[in-house]
């Protein structure tokens, strides 16, 4: 799936870490973010990553674990 800046995007699959989006990245641990909870596209960093803003914070997460919210 595509996604661009501003999509609503939701959990779809467990992680077992969080990446962060520091210029010195951590990782951090899974249940900051729950499944189903909704997120905002802060950009699209490859074909696969997307960097993803939850309440707890930003995080690079793999596309195929997001799904674009309908509403």
């Amino acid at each position: 799936m595509t996604f661009i800046s501003g999509d609503e995007v939701t959990l779809i699959a467990p992680l077992p870490f969080l990446k962060t989006n520091d210029a010195t990245a951590m990782l951090r641990p899974p249940d900051l973010v729950s499944l189903g909870e909704i997120g905002h596209v802060v950009s699209v960093k490859s074909d696969n990553i997307v960097e993803v803003q939850f309440r707890r914070g930003i995080f690079l997460i793999s596309s195929e674990k997001l799904t674009r919210r309908m509403c």
